[in-house]
């Protein structure tokens, strides 16, 4: 971008060049003087354009996902009332949100049926948010982009409301493949959280 916006800085030294130098003709025959000024702006343009969407797109990005930490998530879930909701133990939930999400708040899975699986808890557009296309159920009452930002409480609000409704953990297959029936005392090993 640089080079460009230098090279286009001295509009006179483009317009030195002669009809003969050009490789660029009008249709009557006499050079288009002006033409690798304007073009080498525009290029420029373009190339800052993209620039700044480029940088918009990294801050963005780089400002909504978040990856949380084991501790960090213990005492979060600790304080929203998590450890032995429906008798399940903190671990649980930390060790679901682990084999859901790896943690990111940002975490999304397209589903073969079209729905996404959204956030720290992988909560599906289809029964349990609102995501807009599809015929969905929204049970939580919650936008599924709430799901995926760096504040919890609705996804905490509407994973609670999940195994209430279901009556356990069973809706995340995370858990009942790597958590269920486990002793899970070392997910909260060293977070200080009872």
């Amino acid at each position: 971008i640089q080079d460009a916006h230098l090279s286009c800085q001295s509009p006179t030294k483009w317009s030195s060049v002669s009809s003969a130098d050009s490789p660029e003709k009008s249709a009557s025959g006499a050079g288009t003087r002006n033409l690798p000024f304007q073009f080498c702006l525009q290029q420029a343009l373009r190339m800052k354009a993209a620039g700044i969407l480029t940088l918009i797109g990294c801050l963005v990005t780089g400002a909504e996902s978040k990856i949380y930490t084991r501790c960090k998530l213990a005492k979060i879930f600790s304080r929203a009332g998590l450890d032995n909701y429906w008798g399940f133990s903190l671990g649980n939930w930390i060790c679901m949100a682990y084999y859901e999400s790896g943690y990111n708040t940002t975490a999304q899975r397209v589903l073969d049926d079209g729905s996404i699986d959204y956030g720290i808890f992988q909560i599906n557009s289809f029964t349990w948010c609102r995501h807009g296309k599809l015929q969905e159920n929204n049970h939580c009452h919650v936008a599924c982009s709430a799901l995926i930002t760096d504040d919890l409480t609705d996804a905490i609000i509407c994973a609670r409301k999940i195994v209430k409704e279901t009556r356990g953990m069973n809706y995340w297959q995370g858990w009942k493949k790597h958590c269920e029936g486990r002793d899970l005392s070392d997910w909260k090993k060293g977070c200080e959280v009872s």
